[in-house]
C-alpha cells in the first residue's frame, strides 16, 4: 500500500489495525524528523525535536524541544536514540496524532 510519502516499506509485517503500512491508517499532513527519547509506552515512542528560536532582544538564538507522542508499528524496530520520521494522522488516543512511518540513517561515519 503506498502512502504517498517517499518512503521504503518494512521488511517484516505485522497485524497492527493502526500500521500505515499493513493495516487501515491513513497518514495526512506534516512530516516530522526527530530522535526518539523514550519507548516505554507499550506501542508509543516519544520523539523529541530540537529547533532553534531567536530573540530579538538579545539577537541571539534559543534552542527549544518540542515532545510528540508517536505510535509505534510492530513492524517497525526502534531503539532510545533513533532517529526516525513521524507523519501525522487521524487522533489515535489522547496524545498520539503522529504514527512513526520510518527509521532514517544517520549521515556521517564512525569517529
Amino acid at each position: 500500500m503506498a502512502l504517498g510519502l517517499n518512503v521504503s516499506e518494512p521488511e517484516e509485517t505485522c497485524a497492527d489495525p493502526n500500521c500505515p503500512f499493513h493495516g487501515e491508517l491513513a497518514v495526512r499532513g506534516q512530516t516530522v524528523i526527530g530522535r526518539v527519547a523514550s519507548t516505554d509506552m507499550d506501542k508509543t515512542v516519544v520523539v523529541e525535536r530540537e529547533y532553534d528560536v531567536k530573540v530579538p532582544k538579545y539577537d541571539r538564538l534559543m534552542k527549544r524541544r518540542s515532545r510528540i507522542s508517536a505510535h509505534h508499528p510492530d513492524c517497525i524496530d526502534l531503539a532510545v536514540g533513533d532517529t526516525v520520521r513521524i507523519a501525522e494522522t487521524r487522533p489515535l488516543s489522547k496524545t498520539k496524532t503522529h504514527v512513526v512511518v520510518e527509521r532514517v540513517a544517520e549521515e556521517g561515519g564512525d569517529d
